[in-house]
């Protein structure tokens, strides 16, 4: 059965953590806003489960029995945590694989299922040949890293990245064996079509986001031009029983973002 799961990166929108300037050990996604709202506001709405960023889950580093409260509290099952990191410069990847794994351990003492990751770095220069064969091994360390804590490594396209286009896509996939995590929105402004890298990596997606696009920007589901339909039927004839999270980087309200998508998905894809 398939489970619904919502971001918690709309509540206070995507930062960085200011550490991460000077120390890369400390390189960690952030949304600035308020965790426990967050995941009060995703419960309520029927979702099943959330996904957090890297930084704020470290929030909780010293403080596991109050996150383990607030998934008690809200109903909800921790599917997983958002990282990412350069992982094309030699110089820095023992310090990114130690941040990586500071989150994972975290994340696995917590109940977290999913390591999601984005990345490598865009040079000032631009993208060379050897940056995909130097990602796919970062990927793959990262993976090693977390099957080690018994969670699952999965790679996320992003805008931003080294892994934009299609082309960029079957790159990495082609030097690493990392599992995919395709977010369908980033893919579609990256210029791929999101049903087509569904159905060529079928057997590579354990976990997947939804996510919509209308003229450049990321919206509610159903408010884009995101043909979710004929996603979820390629999920269905595949036998897939995981998690579709749903990620809106940021609204001017984010619980009625979640509830507009969490209407949608109901109501037009008969997912609850």
């Amino acid at each position: 059965m398939i489970k619904l799961g919502y971001e918690t990166n709309t509540w206070g929108g995507v930062v960085g953590h200011p550490a991460g300037v000077t120390s890369i050990k400390d390189s960690y996604y952030l949304a600035n806003g308020s965790t426990e709202e967050a995941l009060e506001d995703i419960g309520n709405l029927g979702y099943k489960g959330f996904e957090i960023f890297d930084g704020n889950l470290m929030d909780f580093a010293n403080k596991q029995e109050e996150f383990e409260t607030l998934l008690e509290k809200n109903n909800l099952e921790f599917i997983g945590v958002y990282s990412g990191a350069n992982f094309i410069y030699p110089g820095i990847l023992d310090e990114e694989l130690y941040k990586i794994e500071e989150v994972v351990k975290l994340a696995s003492e917590l109940g977290g299922t999913y390591l999601v990751l984005g990345g490598g770095a865009i040079r000032s220069g631009g993208v060379v040949e050897s940056d995909y064969k130097a990602l796919g091994e970062g990927l793959d360390k990262a993976a090693e890293i977390a099957d080690k804590y018994g969670m699952t490594a999965v790679y996320h396209p992003h805008l931003g990245t080294t892994c934009e286009g299609p082309e960029q896509l079957d790159k990495v996939m082609k030097n690493s064996e990392i599992k995919l995590c395709p977010d369908t929105a980033h893919l579609e402004a990256g210029g791929a079509d999101p049903i087509k890298v569904i159905e060529k990596y079928i057997d590579r997606i354990v976990y997947i986001h939804f996510k919509d696009l209308k003229d450049g920007e990321f919206v509610p589901l159903g408010e884009g031009t995101q043909d979710f339909s004929k996603m979820l039927k390629i999920l269905n004839d595949a036998n897939y029983e995981g998690w579709i999270t749903i990620e809106l980087d940021s609204h001017e309200d984010p619980k009625k973002g979640a509830k507009i998508t969490k209407e949608y998905l109901a109501e037009e894809l008969g997912l609850e």
